[in-house]
């Protein structure tokens, strides 16, 4: 296994709108960088009504961003205008088509030296696949079709031997510790088959609170915080520094410190990247129906 040590920054939910924290924004252009992240990762939900002007001030964000570091997103459930397509009567690409015009790629691919990072799509709003009997789910939760497990599988097949394999998709797999909610509709389908992958860590959002954890104990999580004034039960907003070496998985939690303005080094977990022992940790996910 190749000794490459990886290093990404892990943000989701920036719900650029009327709930972006913009001190946290202005103090993530400036913190960022000094980490060094070898990528740096933002698990969906960028706007907050999927609005023209949501969607500018995020594109301005990461291009303030990129000269420091690669940049890899994929939409969350509030970046797509679902109601223009629900079940897909209309087509698929119809609710995508404004965020496409700002970040072009809803499974991007992202290769760099020791790693390789496969985005996947979670996020179809009122489709057949996110569909329970819950009412609270309705155009919230989501899916993984085996298309998409599918495609990261092969994706990875082709990785350097060693690299690490990150997938990254917006709706969590591991139930929120507050909200006790899996983003994911039918999950313990989704589980299989993301065992499957090959992947080494998975880095999602959408609960609004941190978490690192593991599947099966074999697989990785890292659940990122929202940088919004949405997080869940009035916490600190939390985004997570992923470190990957030739044997673990390091999930490092970043908290926001309201009085100091800054980011401050927090809880850490390790996850050996293959097989058990099982590790219980930190858990987040859920749902976040805002």
């Amino acid at each position: 296994m190749s000794a490459e040590r990886v290093v990404i920054a892990h943000l989701s939910d920036l719900h650029f709108g009327g709930y972006a924290d913009l001190a946290q924004i202005e103090a993530l252009e400036a913190f960022l960088p000094t980490l060094g992240p070898d990528a740096i990762v933002i698990a969906g939900d960028l706007s907050q009504r999927a609005r023209h002007g949501e969607f500018q001030a995020a594109h301005a964000f990461f291009n303030r961003l990129r000269p420091h570091a690669p940049l890899l997103v994929v939409p969350g459930n509030h970046d797509i205008e679902w109601w223009k397509s629900p079940l897909r009567l209309l087509g698929e690409q119809r609710k995508y088509q404004k965020y496409s015009r700002y970040f072009h790629e809803l499974r991007p691919v992202l290769e760099i030296p020791g790693a390789v990072i496969a985005g996947a799509l979670s996020s179809y709003g009122v489709a057949l696949g996110s569909l329970t009997w819950n009412i609270r789910d309705v155009a919230v939760k989501g899916h993984l079709p085996a298309r998409e497990t599918d495609r990261v599988t092969a994706i990875f097949a082709k990785a350097p031997p060693g690299a690490a394999r990150v997938l990254v998709f917006h709706h969590n797999v591991l139930p929120g510790e507050l909200s006790r909610r899996m983003g994911l509709a039918n999950w313990r389908k989704a589980y299989r088959r993301l065992l499957a992958t090959g992947a080494d860590v998975i880095l999602c959002g959408h609960d609004h609170q941190e978490g690192a954890g593991q599947i099966d104990g074999s697989l990785a999580v890292s659940t990122s915080g929202t940088h919004s004034h949405r997080s869940r039960g009035g916490r600190a907003s939390v985004f997570n520094l992923v470190t990957i070496d030739a044997g673990a998985v390091h999930i490092q939690h970043y908290r926001w410190a309201l009085r100091t303005k800054e980011f401050t080094r927090s809880d850490t977990f390790s996850f050996a990247r293959a097989g058990p022992p099982k590790v219980a940790v930190s858990v987040a996910g859920g749902d976040q129906p805002l």
